[in-house]
């Protein structure tokens, strides 16, 4: 298991270094790994309530990254996505750490609130570990199969 530095912070306290590292690990993962080619940037990764969750190797790489969005700006429940791990360091329970600290760190900046993502399909397993239930058909989302995923309430 990776020995991980985790970061939360707001869009407009990224330096410019993180921010490009967070792109970097999203267009390379999202738009060339998955050949998907979407719009990878929106007006969601400025909101002034965003957080970006970073997690970082001992040598201060980025090796894992979630967006976490407030209720009502994507969903009426909280929201996180663009979950993701670099290629490099999958494998080794990295997507468990991560995973546990997104909940942590919703569960800090609103507790008690439910959480709705859009899970690729593949993973719905993955996200049941963590009480996730499905709450909708498989549907396409930028040409990828996807479900609506819900915990709690």
């Amino acid at each position: 298991m990776l020995n991980v530095q985790w970061e939360a912070s707001q869009f407009q306290r990224l330096t410019i270094d993180r921010l490009f590292d967070v792109l970097e690990l999203r267009v390379n993962v999202f738009v060339v790994e998955q050949q998907c080619a979407y719009p990878e940037l929106d007006a969601y990764d400025r909101h002034v309530d965003t957080r970006h969750l970073l997690g970082m190797d001992a040598t201060g790489q980025l090796v894992s990254y979630v967006r976490i969005l407030p209720a009502g700006l994507r969903h009426p429940e909280v929201s996180f996505g663009r979950f993701v791990v670099k290629r490099e360091a999958r494998g080794n329970g990295l997507g468990r750490q991560l995973m546990e600290r997104t909940l942590k760190e919703i569960q800090c900046t609103w507790p008690g609130n439910a959480i709705r993502i859009s899970a690729q399909d593949y993973l719905q397993k993955f996200y049941e570990q963590y009480d996730f239930s499905r709450v909708s058909e498989v549907y396409l989302e930028d040409g990828i199969p996807h479900v609506e995923m819900v915990k709690g309430k």
